[in-house]
């Protein structure tokens, strides 16, 4: 299916590995413009001569970026400056992470860190390329949230509450946002193959001595598809709400998480 994506110009945050590089790499096979940025320059390295190979398209523009810090907004209006004469068609943000941990042992310092990390950060992007958007063809946000918003997990408290406040952004934004057409719409996946679950089963199995197949066989009973997702099933869905083709589709939030989720709304 074409997604009318070819020429479109659409940075990704979080780009360099997991479901944003997933997300930039379907793009980049669609046809699109794409800036991957990222904190790590060794990372989105890495991640655009891996789109390279995999699409045989160009290699992705790369952009060191930390939106965890006060600044980092200045440098994604500036790119898409530099690039694009300050238009940009699409924003998606693949920012945000989780600490496993009781509640008892998060401490103030923790609960800020990743508060930063799965809201702010997004926060800070989307008001810095605000006009940048309004510059856009039919611009479109997409941000990367989670199905813990709506059915939270244990011993993941900080990010359950901080994804569930990025529900809250979507809705309010894709009203606001409405009239000066930019769409908002949120991805929200369940428990998928990245870095982020390899790391942690990898924790786990050094803890007890099961490998990390078997970690991911447990966390998988309570799915009803019994297994995890992998990058490339959620990165579809995030290329469909930033394309043309979903230009009724606003203020949404759509799981891409094997049915783990199993609440009406």
């Amino acid at each position: 299916m074409d997604l009318h994506l070819k020429g479109r110009r659409i940075l990704v945050i979080g780009g360099s590995y997991g479901i944003g590089k997933a997300t930039a790499a379907l793009l980049v096979k669609e046809g699109a413009e794409v800036i991957i940025a990222s904190r790590s320059a060794e990372n989105l390295t890495a991640a655009a001569a891996d789109i390279a190979a995999e699409t045989g398209a160009d290699a992705p523009r790369t952009l060191v970026c930390d939106l965890t810090q006060a600044g980092a907004g200045e440098v994604l209006t500036q790119a898409v400056a530099d690039h694009w004469g300050g238009a940009l068609d699409g924003l998606i943000s693949a920012v945000g992470g989780s600490i496993r941990s009781a509640f008892e042992d998060l401490s103030d310092d923790d609960w800020m860190a990743n508060y930063q990390f799965n809201v702010l950060s997004t926060v800070r992007a989307i008001r810095a390329l605000l006009p940048a958007l309004e510059a856009g063809n039919a611009p479109s946000i997409v941000t990367l949230g989670a199905a813990a918003s709506k059915m939270p997990y244990q011993h993941q408290i900080a990010s359950n509450v901080h994804k569930a406040g990025l529900l809250g952004l979507n809705k309010t934004l894709a009203a606001e946002l409405a009239p000066r057409g930019i769409r908002v719409n949120l991805v929200a996946p369940g428990r998928t193959v990245t870095p982020l679950w390899t790391n942690r089963a990898d924790k786990m199995s050094a803890e007890d001595g099961r490998s990390r197949e078997e970690i991911f066989a447990e966390f998988s009973r309570d799915i009803p598809l019994a297994r995890f997702g992998q990058p490339e099933e959620v990165a579809v869905m995030a290329v469909w709400m930033s394309s043309p083709l979903a230009s009724y589709v606003t203020g949404q939030a759509v799981n891409v998480d094997g049915g783990i989720a199993r609440g009406l709304l």
